[in-house]
């Protein structure tokens, strides 16, 4: 079975290489929420978090990352603590809950950019051109809906002072996934 296939083999069996590799990217998300700068301005704090979405994205098929994804999310709406700063359905549906939706939206689009990208130039400019923008709509507009600040305020929250890091992270991503692969 190659790497590229499914966690599930054709006999239907859950192989113990794919399990484990499917476990450590859920551990790695949930312990790199708290690798966490707060933001004395903002509900959202910096964090590991986009490096590994990012990372989550590049090492396996789509399909596992959406199973790795909202095993995460599922974790931290029934209380474990996978989120930065809590979990539960208030941290979930909460000012900053709009990232961790958009979480899992990128690390599916990166995972099917990257099946067909293989190089590192496409998928760094890939991560940062669109994974950036989306996790920030994601989390901008469901910070906006949930405070009811106006954009300008929303914006320099939650776009504004996460720019220059998630761009290293981006670039740290691809560049530690082109290592482990």
């Amino acid at each position: 079975m190659s790497s590229e296939t499914s966690a599930v083999n054709v006999h239907g069996a859950w192989s113990a290489k794919r399990l484990t590799l499917l476990a450590m990217m859920l551990a790695l998300i949930s312990v790199s929420s708290y690798i966490a700068i707060p933001l004395p301005f903002s509900d959202a704090k910096i964090t590991a978090q986009t490096m590994i979405v990012n990372l989550i994205g590049l090492l396996i098929a789509p399909q596992d990352t959406i199973l790795v994804m909202a095993s995460w999310l599922l974790l931290g709406l029934c209380g474990v603590p996978v989120f930065s700063g809590g979990s539960g359905p208030g941290k979930l549906l909460g000012p900053s809950g709009g990232y961790y939706i958009g979480f899992l939206v990128v690390a599916f689009l990166i995972s099917l950019f990257c099946r067909k990208w293989k190089n590192v130039a496409f998928q760094t400019a890939f991560l940062i051109v669109v994974g950036i923008p989306v996790i920030y709509a994601f989390g901008a507009g469901w910070m906006k809906h949930v405070t009811g600040q106006p954009w300008g305020a929303v914006i320099v929250q939650s776009i504004i002072p996460f720019i220059p890091l998630d761009i290293v992270k981006c670039v740290a991503a691809v560049a530690l996934g082109k290592a482990l692969k």
